[in-house]
């Protein structure tokens, strides 16, 4: 496993935690392919009843590291989000989420693919896809619009408006907004009353809710759509500038304290 990533099977649950807070748990290649392997074994473990993402750190996920789109976008390396979106959609066991501070980009729509939320009363879910130059993901350009609606869907992708932990749960996406110090908590005793259900019936109920099919051909659809953006020149400058931004704040005492 990434040492950026920590994969552990607890009482019956994979515990899957983002542990890169240096760098805000921005997700690279490593901890994708570290996710991805999590959840394979999760599903093939008759032992675990449920799979739970968690966080390191202040925040849950800033998404992508842009690092990996300035390679992608000079066709240097292929990104390892398309694999990760596809393998959370195809996962079989209850997928739970404790959700604190900021999830940004792919760190709010891999929220669609779980079960069961539980998210700080303060967090922050953004989505902004354009702002960046890029497209949504994740199945999400159907996912999101389906459950909160176009204006707001949009607004999420094109304009960089959020969701608070409250209003996740107002709009159905979370199932109880909390106290930061209470999300994890909440989120394990979700998953120890998983473990009491019986297996074959949390799998067939999760099977009968989601359409996989449709879900896998929305997400490689968008990732035609997201390869051709990330190596458009307005991308490209984008995550440049994004890049000397911060390589010029990390030079000053300050911004190295922040």
């Amino acid at each position: 496993m990434s040492n950026s990533l920590k994969a552990t099977v607890v009482d019956g649950v994979m515990e899957i935690v983002f542990a890169r807070p240096e760098k805000k748990n921005a997700l690279n290649r490593e901890m994708y392919a570290a996710a991805i392997a999590a959840l394979a074994e999760a599903d093939g473990d008759p032992a675990v009843h449920a799979i739970l993402f968690a966080a390191e750190g202040d925040l849950f996920t800033a998404g992508n590291d842009m690092e990996d789109f300035v390679r992608a976008s000079m066709g240097a390396q292929e990104l390892g989000a398309v694999q990760f979106m596809e393998a959370l959609a195809l996962t079989q066991k209850p997928i739970v989420a404790a959700v604190h501070g900021a999830a940004i980009g792919i760190g709010t729509t891999m929220l669609w693919h779980c079960d069961l939320i539980y998210i700080a009363e303060d967090a922050k879910l953004t989505a902004p896809f354009v702002r960046l130059g890029i497209v949504p993901e994740a199945a999400s350009s159907v996912l999101m619009p389906a459950h909160i609606g176009h204006a707001k869907s949009f607004a999420m992708f094109a304009l960089g408006d959020g969701l608070t932990g409250k209003e996740a749960v107002a709009h159905g996406l979370a199932n109880a907004a909390l106290p930061a110090g209470q999300v994890a908590a909440a989120a394990r005793k979700a998953c120890a009353l998983l473990k009491t259900a019986p297996i074959g019936a949390l799998i067939a109920a999760k099977n009968l809710m989601r359409d996989r099919d449709a879900l896998i051909a929305r997400i490689r659809k968008e990732a035609v759509v997201l390869a051709e953006r990330v190596k458009s020149p307005e991308a490209r400058e984008i995550f440049n500038a994004f890049i000397a931004r911060r390589q010029a704040g990390a030079a000053t005492p300050s911004a190295r304290s922040a």
